[in-house]
């Protein structure tokens, strides 16, 4: 860590330090020294933590992959936080499981978490964000080229995507059965309007001149929708996908409290909570955590790959 940056920081650790120490004084007065030991750990791997991630931002040169490093120590400094806090306070399992038991329980319910994973994500959520984001990318095209449809539709979307999905999921449940299908008709509806709001607000986005520039080479409608229009649109339509990707995997696990066979994140979360099975809840979000960043990430990549002349893109390679 270079002077400038030592002395740049030495306000936030001193105060780090400053009120580590205030906890423990404050430990060893209340519940003795047990305590204020657990205290003392804590500060101590959030100090050296934050010490790690300074010196790391600190040295662009040394580490090639900071970007990815950085969340990682943050991630691990939280991890090591929430097991010495979980032992050393004493919090009852039922409460809070410690890191390391969620971790056993994942390794000895891989089973259960896989065909959890396929039922909840790649049947329900995937199949209704494909089903919903090409509905809505077509009608968003025909939206566009008929300026009633615009005026007429874009309001009901913006009700029906208002609507709570406790009060759909039921309904949609009942209609299409039990089964994945119900679960990928909620995430149908809830990935549409949002998809189909930001590709007609996309489609728009071209300027006065690069229409009357398509005009003059004689490009009519569908020349222009796809040689101009739809290319300018895709920062747009990429935003859309990403919120569709985080409301897909939420649509399809809420979907599941309301009935679904005896597989499924959503189901097994309810069932375990009912069993205090704390450990496999947790064990199914951290499924659901990893797909749903992957799932993310993967619309990002996908984003930098095919809007790299967009100045967003460009600023990010800095």
């Amino acid at each position: 860590m270079t002077a400038r940056a030592l002395v740049s920081r030495a306000p936030l650790v001193a105060f780090q330090i400053a009120l580590g120490v205030a906890l423990v004084a404050k430990g060893l007065v209340s519940s003795g020294v047990g305590t204020a030991l657990v205290t003392l750990a804590l500060f101590a791997v959030w100090i050296g933590g934050t010490l790690l991630n300074s010196w790391l931002a600190a040295r662009p040169g040394v580490l090639r992959f900071k970007a990815f490093a950085i969340p990682l120590v943050f991630g691990l400094t939280l991890l090591a936080m929430w097991e010495i806090a979980v032992r050393g306070y004493g919090v009852s399992t039922v409460i809070l499981p410690p890191p390391s038991a969620i971790a056993v329980r994942f390794s000895h319910s891989l089973p259960i978490l896989w065909e959890d994973f396929v039922q909840t994500v790649i049947k329900g959520a995937l199949s209704g964000f494909v089903i919903g984001c090409v509905a809505a990318l077509v009608t968003a095209v025909v939206v566009d080229r008929f300026d009633f449809l615009r005026r007429g539709l874009l309001p009901v979307g913006n009700f029906v995507a208002a609507l709570p999905i406790i009060g759909i999921a039921p309904i949609l449940v009942m209609w299409f059965g039990f089964d994945w299908q119900s679960k990928a008709a909620v995430v149908v509806v809830m990935v549409f309007f949002p998809m189909l709001v930001n590709t007609v607000e996309g489609l728009h986005d071209t300027s006065a001149m690069q229409r009357d520039l398509m005009r003059t080479y004689a490009a009519g409608y569908w020349t222009t929708l796809f040689k101009l229009r739809l290319p300018a649109a895709m920062p747009f339509i990429f935003n859309g996908l990403k919120i569709a990707s985080t409301l897909a995997l939420i649509g399809a696990i809420v979907a599941e409290f309301f009935g679904s066979p005896v597989r499924g994140m959503g189901f097994r979360i309810s069932t375990s909570v009912g069993l205090l099975a704390l450990d496999l809840v947790w064990a199914e979000i951290v499924v659901a955590a990893i797909a749903g960043s992957a799932f993310y990430g993967a619309i990002a990549l996908l984003e930098k790959a095919v809007t790299f002349w967009h100045p967003s893109q460009r600023g990010h390679g800095h």
